[in-house]
């Protein structure tokens, strides 16, 4: 290509092709000398980069006073940021590792909904270690104003988990303090008087929603969770031995609880629903589920009706408490030991189970009450019976 001289020292040009149009423009370059090298260096285009010979002579002015890099500079420094940029471990990023790695978790898709709301707005483009104790503070009292606190924790963990498996993959570093532990006093036990067992079980045989009529009363007489019930299946229950297996429970391992004759026969007369699998009528996998076959991911709607028809209270979380209702009647029936409940409950560890000692402590406490009164009375019909007979 051929170069043409301007009147400023040090600058040429050559005719080109211009990029965004048809036509031809003006490719400005500068020649300098600097530390017994020569230099030739492109500056800019007429057209796409505004460039002209007084432009491109300043430029040239100030990369011989150092004060202005060359474009291949600036193109290696750009890039190298980009790079930089690629290679940092975000929040955002750590997270899409999480949640691959993580794919299997009953819980990942509350989770996900928790950090796309949470915690990307905050943390989305910041690494760990650049997050500070102050940015978490303002973060938990921002949530406590709208969420619980429970909640709460919930968000603040899902961050710590994120962290602590990118420092496990060696993703990432660590947050640079210790995230303040939220209280939260999550023991609450729900529970029904006798009187409201049985105006719930009148609401339950008088509905006409089958499904969730029957999974209300597997909850109340079995403890199950309202996971472990969206998730039953057919095969799952051995009518034979008397078992219900329970695939992937909260505690991570499957387990067995026994089928007492209530929830057999709650089981015996639930319709089995046909679906249509590969142009064939087939039974449903599940025992719980909506007209399409598909098992349910939630049943408040359907369940809140029934609630409401027993006279319960707004606060019973109908499949949740149902489950405490059915820990309670054992534990305060004064029968049942407190490791033989936690086996019941499918809990991962005693410490789950002790909300329920109160209801046992207070059984035992009436018995030995009683076998007090008892002996009392005793005494006094003995004292009766051997005072002196006047004359």
């Amino acid at each position: 290509m051929k170069r043409y001289k301007t009147n400023y020292k040090g600058v040429f040009y050559r005719i080109g092709e211009r990029i965004s149009s048809p036509g031809k423009e003006k490719i400005f370059y500068i020649v300098f000398k600097k530390d017994g090298k020569v230099f030739e260096e492109k500056v800019g285009r007429q057209f796409a980069d505004d460039m002209t010979p007084s432009r491109a002579s300043r430029f040239r002015a100030a990369r011989i006073d150092g004060k202005r890099k060359s474009r291949k500079e600036i193109r290696d420094e750009v890039k190298a940021a980009k790079q930089a940029e690629a290679g940092k471990m975000t929040i955002a990023r750590l997270w899409d590792k999480y949640e691959a790695h993580k794919s299997e978790l009953k819980s990942i898709n509350i989770e996900k909904g928790r950090c796309q709301k949470y915690l990307l707005p905050e943390f989305g483009n910041k690494e760990p270690h650049d997050i500070i104790k102050l940015d978490v503070d303002r973060l938990r009292i921002k949530l406590s104003k709208n969420l619980k606190p429970q909640s709460v924790k919930h968000v603040l963990g899902l961050l710590k988990r994120i962290v602590n498996f990118g420092v496990s993959m060696q993703l990432c570093e660590n947050l640079n303090f210790k995230t303040d532990p939220i209280r939260v006093d999550n023991l609450k036990t729900e529970d029904l008087t006798s009187e409201q067992i049985k105006r719930l079980l009148t609401a339950i045989n008088n509905s006409n929603d089958i499904q969730a009529a029957d999974m209300m009363k597997l909850a109340l007489y079995t403890g199950m969770r309202r996971g472990e019930l969206f998730n039953l299946k057919w095969s799952d229950i051995d009518f034979q031995r008397g078992f219900i297996s329970i695939r992937n429970p909260k505690g991570g391992v499957g387990q067995k609880i026994p089928l007492n004759d209530q929830a057999r026969k709650v089981l015996e007369n639930h319709p089995k629903t046909k679906v249509l699998i590969d142009n064939v009528l087939q039974t449903a996998e599940n025992i719980f589920v909506k007209p399409d076959g598909e098992p349910f991911t939630y049943i408040w709607r359907r369940v809140n009706p029934i609630k409401q028809a027993a006279g319960l209270p707004n606060d019973f979380r109908v499949l949740h408490g149902l489950r405490h209702t059915y820990a309670s009647m054992l534990a305060s029936s004064g029968q049942v030991d407190l490791y033989t409940l936690q086996k019941l409950l499918t809990h991962k560890s005693p410490q789950m189970t002790q909300r329920y000692a109160h209801l046992r402590d207070e059984t035992l406490k009436k018995a030995s009450s009683l076998a007090g009164q008892i002996i009392d009375a005793a005494m006094k019909t003995d004292t009766v019976e051997h005072q002196p007979k006047t004359a």
